[in-house]
């Protein structure tokens, strides 16, 4: 990873309209080896047919890129794929589109949506647009280059119409959503508080009962601080400086799994490992005790540990309430820790060592085996993809 690159953080939530059980919009969130695409569709009217158009366009434009097609070039197949409603005359599905480059190029597409609230330092700017005419319908294009500190909020027009003939006689305009936006939102606010930020008050002004669906999708650009993580000792004993260097020149957190890599790094940084003593003193932990070497931000015992952090990491990749529980709560066990850390990194890096463990050798029951280890590091990598991590693997 090169030291300019740049991390996507992204979160939407929605409110759906009062009686439906289904939101009628949409989001899909991919991202690919050097970007990072959101796209937000609200489906024509409200439920089933609403949910089922919403989910088809984000779907089909967010793979669409992904695989290589430009941001342009996309937009010109789905608008002329899209049907028109014959009675209103209008399209079944609305967008918006975002694609951040990791090294900090940024699209915007924007059709029939509300336009995207772009933010810096607190304060809203806003980008050129370009617009496009595709078959009859206007389509606003941005591009710009964004920087570490910058923030994209899109949101469907349930947003704008939050109060109208409730508390607002003619709702709230593009600006007033920006106004509060740059009143509300706090510097080291997560995309997540921000979106529940402005949907609390979209809530609001609907005294409770929505009556259009509503959804925000925040993007945060952050420095992409990379946390690596070794594992085993190399196959050739030369690489050992050679990997642990790799592992101390990390930008983020540095973490060293097992025994026999914690001697290695100890030994190349000229020090010693030391047990924690808290650890030692919890007779009933199911996990090893943590180590300690000068320099390193965690330390833990092997596959035992990566065992029981894998299981925390798969069930956080599959239920969103579980990640947010399990991220508060106290466990200080090497498994938790690691786990909380992988699941709170933006950029990962294993460095995993192909030799076979001499301490395992001398277990002459040990189910424990460099494939099964490795599969195991793999499955972890992408259980954490799911939750929004960039992850790679280098083997020695």
């Amino acid at each position: 990873m090169s030291g300019n690159q740049l991390f996507v953080d992204t979160y939407w939530r929605s409110l759906n309209k009062t009686g439906e059980e289904l939101c009628g919009d949409r989001v899909q969130v991919r991202r690919g080896e050097d970007c990072v695409v959101l796209v937000l569709a609200d489906g024509l009217g409200s439920g089933v047919k609403a949910n089922i158009l919403s989910t088809l366009t984000s779907t089909i434009i967010a793979e669409m890129i992904v695989q290589g097609m430009s941001l342009t070039e996309s937009v010109d197949t789905i608008i002329k794929t899209l049907p028109v409603c014959r009675e209103r005359g209008i399209a079944y599905s609305t967008f918006t589109i975002l694609q951040i480059y990791y090294d900090g190029r940024a699209f915007i597409a924007e059709f029939d949506n509300p336009a995207v609230v772009c933010m810096h330092d607190g304060r809203v700017f806003h980008p050129d647009r370009l617009e496009r005419d595709i078959q009859g319908r206007r389509v606003f294009l941005s591009a710009l280059d964004a920087v570490e500190g910058d923030r994209f909020v899109a949101f469907s027009d349930g947003v704008l119409h939050a109060g109208v003939g409730m508390m607002l006689n003619f709702g709230w305009d593009q600006k007033d959503v920006e106004k509060f936006l740059e009143e509300h939102v706090r510097p080291t606010d997560p995309p997540a508080e921000i979106s529940r930020i402005l949907l609390a008050n979209v809530n609001y002004l609907y005294e409770g009962k929505p009556q259009d669906d509503s959804t925000v999708a925040c993007l945060n650009v952050e420095a992409a601080l990379e946390t690596r993580v070794m594992v085993g000792p190399p196959l050739n004993r030369e690489e050992d400086v050679l990997v642990v260097n790799r592992l101390m020149a990390a930008t983020g957190k540095k973490i060293c799994c097992g025994g026999t890599t914690s001697e290695i790094v100890a030994r190349q940084l000229h020090t010693e490992v030391k047990t924690d003593p808290v650890d030692l003193m919890n007779l009933d932990a199911h996990v090893p005790p943590k180590g300690y070497i000068e320099g390193v931000d965690l330390v833990t015992e092997g596959v035992l540990t990566l065992q029981k952090a894998a299981r925390y990491i798969a069930r956080a990749a599959g239920d969103a309430s579980y990640m947010e529980f399990f991220l508060l709560t106290k466990e200080t066990d090497g498994a938790a820790l690691l786990a909380k850390t992988l699941l709170t990194s933006r950029w990962i890096r294993f460095l995993v060592g192909t030799s076979d463990n001499p301490a395992h050798n001398a277990i002459n029951y040990s189910p424990i085996s460099l494939n099964a280890k490795i599969s195991l590091i793999r499955e972890m990598c992408e259980d954490l993809k799911k939750t929004g991590r960039i992850v790679h693997i280098e083997m020695y």
